[in-house]
């Protein structure tokens, strides 16, 4: 069963992964379309991700507690292993890409706030910006 669960959770990481791949691509081209399109099926990725990763520390726990005489390395075989270090693999990969995207965003959040600042200056009253009153979308000089 513990196989089981870690094929699933490494097969939704590499689905995690080549979502926030293609969410990179779009934000370079600048098409936020897909991006929100994708968000509910990454949301459930997640969920499913971390729902497996629950069943998987459940697993590895009733092991130890059957047989409080050996250390993990011992309870687990070949494969369980190998799917251990692939998890770790990729879990370093959805990390990168992670970052990656977060930079992206970041910018271009950054790039949007600017343009409003311009357009509508504003100021802090207390913990709260509002539009300073010289504030105009358009101005028109004569």
């Amino acid at each position: 069963m513990l196989s089981y669960h870690l094929q699933g959770a490494l097969n939704d990481l590499r689905d995690l992964i080549k979502i926030t791949e293609f969410d990179v691509e779009d934000i370079k081209k600048a098409d936020n379309t897909p991006q929100f399109d994708r968000l509910k099926l990454k949301e459930e990725k997640l969920k499913s991700f971390e729902s497996k990763k629950a069943m998987i520390d459940h697993e590895i726990s009733s092991l130890v507690v059957k047989n409080p005489q050996k250390n993990l390395p011992e309870l687990l075989d070949e494969e369980q292993h190998n799917y251990l270090e692939e998890m770790k693999v990729e879990l370093s990969n959805l990390r990168d890409v992670n970052k990656k995207y977060a930079r992206l965003v970041l910018a271009v959040s950054n790039l949007y706030n600017s343009f409003l600042e311009k357009i509508v200056p504003t100021e802090m009253q207390g913990y709260t910006k509002v539009a300073s009153k010289n504030s105009a979308i358009l101005q028109i000089r004569v």
